[in-house]
């Protein structure tokens, strides 16, 4: 007979496979964000490596020695989109003024995947040949973005600043004011925050270590991805790569993930903080986010009141622009364009 200590024992080692199956399956966490495909990836880095070839401009000393010298620096506006450009007749007319022409350049990164229409006026032709297809809270977006700094740099080296603008966004002033403001500084617009309440959320939403060594925490930065750089800064952007491995990995945290808004602004607090304002020029209203989305104004909210209240900032003389617009707005946006907009 058997002894009942080996008899446990054997009933034991016969019940384990049994346990295995009952027992749940512990799974690897699922990546949320989506990746970059090497395709993809490959036809960007000769894009870039074919635009850090260029020079930098070299920006004047002083708003004086602009208008003394009158060079034709030119400001590029970067559009982002994954849909029509609703507020197109609205920078139609911003881009109106004889006196503009020959200081801008229009790019259009438009998700391929959607069937954005033209425009036609000032954006004709401006649709950028190696837009790839977007996706929210993902490296695509930064991908997005570099490919048009890129563009602009190669297509004109006048140009000297950089302006990221979103469909969803309006200009709160004239072209000229824009301009005179822009010119008259030598640092980025982009918006810099070290105390973001999330970003340590955000930081290990890849895994604890996975941004180490090169981003330790406390370098790690949150910001508006709707910011202006400077020629210089732009080239940063394109010529890297030690952070972009980083950045470019998934997520496993899809709630913390917007790797967007801490690219850039890590990247050039990394690189270069006093070169940046630390703060955008893009006015955004938080109050009553949705799913990490801004308020979105209504057709009934626009007055001149809301133009002027747009435009006041604690950090520079004025806004330059603001978003989140509903579609409906530019009826009335187009109401108040010359009168109120454009009268600086």
């Amino acid at each position: 007979m058997f002894s009942t200590p080996f008899v446990l024992t054997f009933s034991l080692l016969l019940s384990l496979p049994i346990l295995f199956l009952l027992a749940p399956r512990i799974l690897p966490p699922r990546l949320s964000s989506v990746p970059i495909s090497p395709s993809d990836e490959l036809e960007d880095l000769s894009l870039f490596r074919r635009a850090s070839a260029t020079p930098t401009t070299r920006l004047p000393s002083s708003f004086s020695h602009l208008a003394a010298s009158k060079p034709k620096l030119k400001i590029a506006f970067l559009f982002l989109t994954n849909s029509d450009l609703q507020f197109a007749p609205l920078w139609e007319k911003f881009f109106r003024p004889p006196s503009a022409k020959s200081l801008y350049n229009i790019y259009v990164h438009a998700d391929p995947t959607v069937n954005v229409t033209s425009p036609g006026g000032v954006f004709e032709g401006k649709f950028i040949e190696h837009a790839k297809r977007t996706y929210r809270a993902s490296p695509t977006l930064i991908s997005a973005t570099r490919r048009l700094l890129a563009t602009a740099i190669l297509d004109d080296p006048a140009n000297a600043f950089f302006a990221v603008i979103s469909q969803h966004c309006i200009p709160l002033h004239s072209f000229k004011f824009v301009y005179h403001s822009l010119l008259k500084s030598r640092s980025s617009f982009i918006e810099v925050i070290s105390d973001e309440p999330r970003l340590w959320k955000r930081y290990v939403a890849r895994g604890r270590y996975a941004m180490m060594p090169e981003v330790p925490f406390e370098d790690f930065r949150v910001g508006s991805q709707f910011f202006v750089l400077t020629r210089r800064h732009a080239l940063m952007v394109i010529k890297d790569r030690r952070l972009w491995k980083k950045f470019r990995m998934p997520c496993y945290r899809e709630d913390e993930c917007y790797p967007e808004e801490h690219y850039f602004p890590t990247l050039l607090s990394m690189q270069d903080p006093k070169g940046c304002t630390q703060y955008t020029l893009t006015k955004v209203n938080w109050t009553g986010t949705v799913n990490g989305h801004p308020y979105t104004y209504k057709k009934s909210e626009i007055s001149p009141e809301l133009i002027q209240g747009l435009r006041e900032s604690k950090y520079s003389s004025s806004y330059l622009f603001a978003r989140k617009f509903a579609p409906d707005c530019l009826a009335p946006l187009l109401k108040i364009a010359d009168k109120v907009i454009f009268r600086d």
